[in-house]
């Protein structure tokens, strides 16, 4: 699978780790799917994309795809499938961010971060896999993050919690496709921030009020959420290029079958994820092995 053209969608492809991978794997020789969530009505990207794609001499086609909507899903893979009859890649890269006390948040809000974070996945992945499977072989990436098994820093919440389900999810995937040949590699970002808009777009409280009681005196918790911006920025390293991030996408597409990691780390910040979810990974391969089922942790070779 890793040799040739493979037909690649990569999801929340509009900025930021998304809009790099696109020309990334497009510069490999791939036929990459730029997903956006933006209609080409309303937006720029796709006329930019194709202008790029003439002057680079490569394969990138904007699709919208706004992965929590259902229609708007099958619209775009059949896209996919009419053009190239295949998908072999997707690249569950769409997120969404947020800011502020925890507390402060709707529970609509976190409907939606989840959404975003992880549910769109899912529901990309059933549109998806019914076509790797009828193929034999497939790779879902998932791009995690550190903070799953890394520090659990205050003030982003709803976001932390639907990204360590993306990655629990990413796990159960993993068990369950390997025996028809598709695999799943994580991607682990540590702290990037500069190259995304994460934080420019993140999302604020529903309830600014209780916001601001909390984050002003006399509240015992005023100050520190300025505080743990700024230890965030403080722990960005100068070297930290988003780049990397996408070249790290572009190398486990790479690889044959059977080759690739679970899990790649990409962090400037002295993160210590690798340890943490070295050790979890260690702990849920013990269980399996356990259980008798440890033959499904290696992605089938089928024919």
């Amino acid at each position: 699978m890793a040799n040739g053209e493979l037909s690649i969608i990569v999801t929340g492809a509009g900025s930021g780790f998304g809009a790099l991978t696109v020309k990334a794997l497009a510069s490999k020789g791939h036929k990459v799917y730029a997903g956006l969530l933006e209609s080409p009505d309303t937006s720029s990207k796709y006329q930019e994309l194709e202008q790029y794609a003439k002057e680079q001499s490569v394969h990138v086609q904007g699709v919208q795809l706004d992965i929590t909507n259902d229609a708007c899903i099958k619209a775009a893979v059949e896209t996919v499938i009419d053009q190239d009859g295949k998908i072999d890649v997707v690249v569950h890269n769409a997120g969404h961010m947020n800011w502020g006390p925890t507390e402060s948040f709707s529970a609509e809000q976190f409907h939606k971060i989840l959404e975003v974070n992880c549910v769109g996945c899912h529901r990309l992945n059933k549109a998806v896999l019914p076509f790797m499977r009828q193929a034999n072989q497939g790779l879902l990436v998932w791009v995690s993050s550190g903070s799953v098994y890394g520090a659990n820093a205050p003030f982003l919440g709803p976001y932390f919690a639907a990204k360590a389900a993306m990655d629990s999810l990413a796990q159960t995937y993993q068990v369950e496709l390997n025996p028809f040949g598709i695999e799943t590699s994580i991607i682990i970002p540590g702290i990037f921030t500069r190259g995304t808009n994460h934080f420019e777009t993140a999302m604020h409280p529903a309830d600014a009020t209780l916001a601001k009681d909390l984050l002003s005196p006399p509240s015992t918790l005023a100050g520190w959420d300025k505080i743990a911006a700024e230890a965030s920025a403080n722990a960005t390293s100068p070297d930290a290029d988003p780049q990397a991030v996408a070249d790290a996408i572009v190398q486990v597409v790479g690889k044959e079958l059977g080759s690739r990691p679970f899990r790649t780390y990409v962090e400037f910040d002295n993160g210590q994820t690798h340890i943490s979810a070295g050790a979890h990974d260690s702990v849920r391969e013990a269980y399996l092995t356990q259980f008798g089922i440890q033959g499904l942790l290696k992605a089938a070779k089928r024919s």
